[in-house]
C-alpha cells in the first residue's frame, strides 16, 4: 500500500491499460494525475500529441479542454452569485433584455447551469459561422436560438448556447465591465496560480499545444477568423468561447479540481464557499435522462441513465450505468468532461482527485467506456 492509501499494483494498472490503448491507436497519448487528500499517487505522461507519433507529450503539454471550459464559466457564475450580482432565480432576460420573447423569457440562471433551459441542443447558431468571437456568437444566439420547450421540463445538455449566455451574464454584471477573458484570468486563473491556462491559445503556450485531432469522431466544425483549418478556433490566440475555449495543462487542471475538493479554497485563496460547493454538487435534475446522451445510449443499445446534473457539475449518482466516473465512485462524485478527450472528477467520500487529458478525440460512447474503465481501476485501488 502506498502512503496515500492506494493499492500500488492496482493503481499501476492504469499505465498498462493506457499503453495498450495507444498501441492499438485508439488515441495518441495521455497525461494523468491521481491524488488522495491532495497528495499525488500516480502521475503518468504517455504517448504523443499527434497521430504521426512525432511529438511526445510532456507533463506540461497544453490541451484544448473543450467543454471542461464550461466548468470554468460555471465556477465564476457561482462566485458572481455569492457576490450578489445576480442569483440562481434571476431571469436571463433581466440581465440580457435582448434575450426575450416567447418561452426563453422565463429561463433563469438555474435553468442554464443545470442544462434545463428548454433551448435546443446546438453546436452553432448558424452553419459555417466563425465561433471564436464572443460578441458575434452572442448576437447570433439572441437572433436565432429560441426555446423548443418550457424551461425545467427536460435535462438536455447544451453544447453551446447556455454558456454563451452565462458568460454574458458575467460580463454585464461585472462592476469593472471586464471582458470574459479578463474575468477568468483575474478572478480564477491568477488567484489559483494556473499559469499555463488561458482563454484562447495564448502565444507562449502554442509550442506546447496539442492540436485537436477529432479523428472523424465529431461532425461539427470549429472555424475561427484566421482560417486556421476546420477546427481552427482552438488555435486562435484571442478566441473567447465560454463553452469550449480554454487551454490548460494537467497540473493546472489539478489545481482547479483540488480547489473544489477542498471546499472552494486552495493555498489560502478562497474562490467559493463550502456552502456553494455543497449546493452545486447535489443532483438537481432528479431522474430525468440527459436527452443528448439518451440519443448516444440508443446508438449503442444502452439503457439511458439519469442525467445527474448539479449546478454546473456532472455527478455520479446512484444508478449502475455507463458513466465516465465509473461504477465504483461514490454517488456525490462530481466533475466535468470535454469532447472525447478530457475529464476530471473528485470523489469527496474517498478524498480522491482524478485528472486526465488525452490527445486524439474518441467517439462519445467509446470515450464513456474508456473513462469508465480508468475510473473503476482508480477507485478499486483505494484502500
Amino acid at each position: 500500500m502506498s502512503e496515500t492509501g492506494f493499492w500500488t499494483e492496482r493503481l499501476g494498472h492504469v499505465r498498462t491499460v493506457v499503453e495498450a490503448d495507444i498501441e492499438r491507436r485508439r488515441y495518441h497519448g495521455a497525461v494523468i494525475t491521481v491524488a488522495r487528500g491532495g497528495k499525488p499517487a500516480l502521475q503518468l505522461t504517455l504517448g504523443t500529441a499527434d497521430r504521426e507519433r512525432a511529438k511526445p507529450l510532456t507533463p506540461d503539454s497544453v490541451f484544448s479542454i473543450f467543454s471542461v471550459t464550461k466548468a470554468i464559466t460555471n465556477i465564476l457564475v457561482l462566485r458572481a452569485i455569492e457576490l450578489g450580482r445576480f442569483s440562481l432565480t434571476t431571469k436571463v432576460s433581466e440581465i440580457i433584455p435582448e434575450f426575450s420573447g416567447g418561452l426563453r423569457q422565463h429561463i433563469t440562471v438555474f435553468h442554464l447551469i443545470t442544462h434545463t433551459s428548454g433551448l435546443p441542443m446546438i453546436w452553432t447558431p448558424k452553419q459555417g459561422m466563425y465561433i471564436d468571437e464572443f460578441d458575434t456568437v452572442l448576437a447570433a444566439i439572441i437572433e436565432l436560438v429560441h426555446s423548443v420547450e418550457p424551461p425545467g421540463e427536460r435535462a438536455a445538455y447544451s453544447p453551446m448556447a447556455n454558456h454563451v449566455l452565462l458568460g454574458e451574464c458575467l460580463r454585464r454584471t461585472d462592476p469593472q465591465r471586464r471582458g470574459y477573458r479578463q474575468i477568468v484570468e483575474q478572478d480564477l486563473f491568477g488567484p489559483l496560480a494556473m499559469r499555463d491556462s488561458a482563454v484562447g491559445l495564448r502565444r507562449d503556450l502554442k509550442s506546447r499545444h496539442v492540436v485537436p485531432d477529432f479523428q472523424g469522431n465529431v461532425a461539427n466544425e470549429h472555424p475561427g477568423h484566421n482560417n486556421l483549418g476546420r477546427d481552427g478556433a482552438f488555435q486562435e490566440e484571442f478566441a473567447e468561447m465560454p463553452w469550449v475555449g480554454v487551454a490548460t495543462t494537467v497540473p493546472d487542471l489539478f489545481r482547479f479540481a483540488e480547489m473544489l475538493r477542498r471546499g472552494g479554497e486552495l493555498d489560502g485563496t478562497r474562490i467559493l464557499s463550502p456552502a456553494t460547493i455543497d449546493l452545486a454538487t447535489r443532483n438537481w435534475t432528479g431522474e430525468k435522462p440527459n436527452e443528448l446522451y439518451k440519443i448516444l445510449a440508443h446508438k449503442r443499445g444502452w439503457q439511458p441513465s439519469p442525467a445527474y446534473i448539479g449546478l454546473g457539475f456532472s455527478l455520479r449518482g446512484d444508478t449502475v450505468c455507463n458513466h465516465m466516473f465509473g461504477t465504483l465512485t461514490s454517488p456525490r462524485t462530481f466533475g466535468n468532461y470535454g469532447a472525447g478527450s478530457a475529464l476530471y472528477w473528485v470523489d469527496p467520500e474517498r478524498d480522491v482527485t482524478f485528472v486526465c487529458l488525452t490527445a486524439g478525440v474518441l467517439d462519445p460512447n467509446a470515450n464513456i467506456e474508456r473513462f469508465q474503465q480508468l475510473s473503476d481501476i482508480v477507485t478499486s485501488a483505494v484502500l
